[in-house]
């Protein structure tokens, strides 16, 4: 879609990248650390000062204690982190539960490593989680549930509901999870954010994801990290250290040194709704009906009242006739699931979101 953007210079609201500056200060920060001689290796887990700065900031926001050498390790990128704990926990003929619509990496990920994606859709229109097709999902071969709040395509958000279900169907278990909590800042209309990391008898059994570029607006940067506990972390760090090795240092640094003012994470989720709420109101003025979003960078939009079209054919129409790009929904679904409802990135600048439903109000 990105490139078919740029082929047909349409608005890009599908791919989910800000479109305005990220933090001058940080950046500073960065130009600081290179100039300060941080340009050689870190420790293969990370950069001393910036697990530690992570170990506080999970304390002060979860409750849960961690230690820096042996539950945090810096990533070039979440999907990266994602992989690894996947590539860490399953082997040939174990099953993995997946929550569809799902981001696409996580499939792929398993099936590289011999692993069953088992996929359960997520109930339509409210995009929650069917814990009862859970149970009767689970066989002995269960090896792992991957979850995701806040949820990307469909911007939902995981409930203290699902947490006592997560528990009941895991407890007397020896079911591992994986939460990637990519967008845990950008989560609106006064949610909490129910974090594994607030759960001890769950994070025993879990590889947490997270990402710094999610919460810095610099998503090139590519830099998250995994939690875990030790024994997870050590076979962890068995795939990273043969793999990335060691991650951007001058970065590290900088971060290390930004993530002492809190507000500038603790705003996210205000800032982004208030673009998520201005956008909604411009859209008011289309033909599209919302599908509510609770979180991350997105919002689906129904388009049933504007065409009869496949997601797939209909996205290529705009993109292609009216200059804006969109994701279609079904491209999150392993058989291509149409609901009827299309994938909308919203942290861009007011202008670009003005010019691109200027665009689509031209449809009828």
């Amino acid at each position: 879609m990105s490139a078919l953007a740029t082929e047909h210079q349409a608005i890009n609201l599908g791919q989910g990248f800000p479109d305005y500056a990220m933090s001058e200060a940080l950046t500073d920060l960065v130009n600081k650390a290179m100039k300060d001689g941080h340009n050689q290796y870190v420790p293969m887990p990370g950069y001393t000062p910036l697990r530690e700065a992570i170990a506080a900031k999970v304390e002060k926001l979860y409750g849960t204690p961690l230690h820096p050498q042996d539950n945090i390790t810096i990533t070039p990128g979440g999907t990266y982190a994602i992989y690894s704990a996947i590539t860490a926990a399953i082997g040939p003929g174990d099953e993995v539960i997946v929550f569809e619509p799902a981001y696409d990496s996580y499939i792929p990920n398993i099936e590289i490593n011999g692993g069953k994606a088992v996929t359960i859709p997520l109930q339509h229109p409210t995009y929650s989680i069917d814990w009862q097709a859970v149970r009767q999902a689970i066989t002995p071969r269960t090896r792992m549930i991957l979850l995701n709040s806040p949820h990307n395509p469909t911007g939902a958000v995981l409930s203290e509901y699902d947490i006592e279900q997560l528990r009941q169907v895991v407890a007397g278990t020896n079911i591992l999870i994986m939460s990637d909590e990519v967008y845990e800042h950008l989560i609106f209309d006064g949610l909490p954010h129910f974090s594994i990391l607030r759960y001890p008898d769950l994070f025993e059994r879990s590889f947490v994801a997270f990402s710094f570029g999610k919460v810095y607006d610099c998503t090139g940067w590519k830099l998250g990290y995994c939690v875990a506990p030790a024994a997870f972390t050590a076979e962890f760090r068995k795939v990273h250290q043969f793999n990335c090795f060691s991650c951007n240092s001058p970065m590290q640094v900088a971060l290390a040194s930004y993530l002492q003012h809190e507000h500038e994470y603790l705003q996210l989720g205000s800032r982004l709704q208030q673009k998520r709420d201005y956008f909604r109101q411009l859209m008011q003025h289309t033909g599209f009906e919302v599908v509510p979003s609770h979180g991350s960078y997105f919002e689906l939009y129904s388009y049933s009242q504007l065409s009869q079209e496949s997601e797939k054919d209909f996205a290529l129409r705009l993109v292609k006739e009216y200059g804006v790009a969109t994701i279609p929904t079904s491209a999150f679904y392993q058989h291509g699931n149409d609901h009827g409802v299309l994938r909308f990135c919203f942290a861009k600048q007011h202008s670009t979101l003005e010019a691109a439903v200027e665009r689509l109000r031209r449809l009828h």
